[in-house]
């Protein structure tokens, strides 16, 4: 109980700060917008650096929790398609954008700044892998699908070529990689860098719980409840049980790295599937309402999981 009232109490307690500001009108969408653009391209990337380059390939690249992780995104995927494909029959491009509503982890926005609450920046390492795994090879999935189902851009290979383009954009999986690149190299980082990627990723938890409330309260729940209920079961209980299931099975791992990935998958839907599905322009308000009711019911859920994992997990 200690470790839901100290570590998710205050996450979710500044994610409600923002979203009642900005239902007051005391911030508004033009705020939403720049809090989001300063958390993606100026808070997270040195986060993510430093928490790369201060690891070996070896403790970055922990195969099992990527097993178990990504094996859940995959199976909750599929789930969500075949779901939607029974229930409504709609077209490929809106079964994509639901097989990925159900399965997006908010690691980055959510994930990292609650493991950093957790567990200190020695614990960040699961994090950042799992933002990763989400931004490089979850975005990579759904662009490819979009650019075949939802555009008038025809053919595998320009899907393909479009979806390394834009991985080759994001600040997230960029950061990520020189950090890998720099913690190879076995040079210390100076002091003056180090200090400088501290000072700004230390905006990155509270900006970016910050700016979830911010992106909720501009997105009122319009579209078929029913479905974002759904996708919200498969995301927030299906997904993490899935995980569960995978390291018992498949993907044996230690406590740390084994509640890591359960809480990881146990988290809500992240804004970036409401970035795809403008971008597409498909699915766009049902997204926002999966985005909005994950959100709120993962008070719950995410709190469920770290009272049962939280004497098993390391403190700061």
């Amino acid at each position: 109980m200690s470790m839901v009232l100290d570590v998710s109490l205050p996450v979710f307690a500044i994610i409600l700060a923002g979203y009642l500001l900005g239902r007051a009108g005391l911030l508004g969408q033009a705020s939403s917008e720049a809090l989001n653009q300063f958390v993606y391209w100026i808070a997270l990337p040195p986060l993510l650096f430093l928490a790369m380059a201060g690891a070996s390939l070896g403790e970055i690249l922990h195969w099992p929790f990527i097993g178990a992780f990504l094996g859940s995104i995959l199976i909750i995927w599929g789930a969500g398609i075949g779901i939607g494909a029974l229930r409504y029959r709609p077209k490929p491009a809106v079964l994509t954008m639901q097989g990925m509503n159900a399965s997006f982890s908010n690691t980055g926005y959510m994930g990292i700044p609650l493991f950093a609450a957790a567990f200190g920046d020695a614990g960040l390492a699961p994090a950042s892998l799992a933002t990763v795994i989400m931004s490089a090879v979850a975005v990579g999935i759904a662009v490819v699908a979009l650019e075949l189902t939802a555009s008038d851009r025809c053919g595998l290979g320009r899907a393909i070529l479009d979806a390394v383009l834009a991985l080759g954009r994001n600040p997230l999986v960029v950061s990520s990689v020189l950090g890998i690149a720099w913690s190879e190299t076995g040079v210390p980082l100076p002091t003056p860098a180090a200090n400088l990627c501290e000072l700004l990723g230390a905006a990155a938890s509270p900006c970016a719980l910050f700016a979830i409330g911010l992106f909720l309260a501009g997105r009122p729940l319009a579209a078929d409840l029913g479905e974002a209920v759904w996708i919200s079961v498969l995301k927030l209980v299906g997904q993490p049980l899935v995980c569960w299931g995978l390291i018992q099975t498949v993907f044996p791992m230690d406590p740390f790295w084994s509640a890591s990935a359960v809480l990881l998958a146990a988290l809500p839907t992240g804004a970036l599937t409401f970035v795809v599905a403008q971008q597409y322009g498909v699915h766009v308000e049902r997204t926002s309402s999966a985005i909005l009711v994950s959100t709120v019911l993962s008070v719950v859920t995410v709190s469920a999981v770290l009272a049962a994992y939280g004497p098993l997990l390391p403190h700061p």
